[in-house]
């Protein structure tokens, strides 16, 4: 009776150590995510590339038997954490002083949150001041559908999004003015970019070349498209084939954030259009 005690026991005891171990391996893998996400768009990510690359090196020199060059690579491994720390001392006492404050872990999604208000900010700041003065302009965001075939059409930029930027884009007789900008992956891959012309004949015959635009890739992808007329300033939006004209710039703004960042909802107070023109 106590032989069979004492193999019940040691099975319980094997399985809480199991239980253990993969307990303590999910929290590892849980601790560097959130530091891969505490660092990401930081100039660490460079700096943990270039450890990489020094680590395979040094790999290799042990299989190829490069003995000088390994000794090399081990030295700047050896030292090299007493660089990262002198070097990164600013954001070590930063990461330290939200661990204090027990923000550490929530950091990534409030980076995500100011990311997007700044994003949308600045798609608002400079559609209302193209409005205002009549500016031409066609913006095109990608979303799940890619719009690399477009993009290849137009100058590369891979530039941060920022109001001015837009703005100066636009700006008549300018050499990136003519065409569309596509947003890919929350930066300004590319302007003066061609878009395709939808050839539906139920168009309205008032709406122009930058609104066919709009509505021909809304037909092909799941684009979220732009559009301020050149002729009377009219904020419009094209999003799973549907042209919302003349919106407000609170009503513009509330649309994107819902179609860009979440899930499509109508609002009740947003003037939408069919391509006829009639109101739906």
């Amino acid at each position: 009776m106590s032989f069979i005690n004492e193999i019940s026991q040691f099975t319980d005891n094997v399985w809480i150590r199991m239980l253990m171990n993969i307990l303590d391996i999910l929290l590892v893998w849980f601790v560097i995510y959130k530091i891969l996400t505490l660092i990401r768009g930081t100039k660490a990510v460079q700096l943990l590339k270039g450890i990489f690359v020094i680590i395979i090196i040094r790999i290799i020199t042990v299989y190829a038997g490069l003995n000088t060059l390994g000794w090399m690579m081990q030295q700047v491994i050896n030292f090299g954490f007493l660089a990262i720390i002198i070097i990164f001392q600013p954001e070590l006492r930063r990461a330290l002083e939200q661990l204090g404050r027990g923000k550490l872990f929530a950091r990534s999604n409030l980076q995500e949150d100011e990311e997007r208000t700044r994003l949308v900010s600045a798609m608002s700041k400079s559609v209302s001041y193209m409005a205002k003065r009549r500016i031409g302009a066609l913006v095109s965001i990608e979303r799940e559908t890619g719009l690399n075939d477009y993009i290849e059409t137009g100058i590369p930029m891979f530039s941060e999004i920022s109001s001015e930027l837009l703005i100066n884009i636009f700006i008549p007789n300018t050499p990136l003015h003519d065409g569309a900008v596509i947003v890919q992956k929350n930066k300004i891959a590319a302007a003066a970019c061609y878009l395709p012309l939808s050839e539906s004949p139920f168009i309205s015959k008032e709406l122009g070349t930058r609104h066919r635009a709009a509505i021909g890739i809304s037909e092909v992808t799941d684009a979220i498209t732009i559009i301020v007329s050149e002729e009377t300033g009219a904020i419009s939006l094209t999003v799973n084939g549907d042209l919302h004209r003349d919106l407000s710039i609170e009503e513009f703004e509330a649309r994107l954030r819902k179609t860009w960042f979440g899930p499509e909802q109508e609002a009740t107070n947003t003037s939408k259009w069919s391509w006829r023109g009639n109101r739906k």
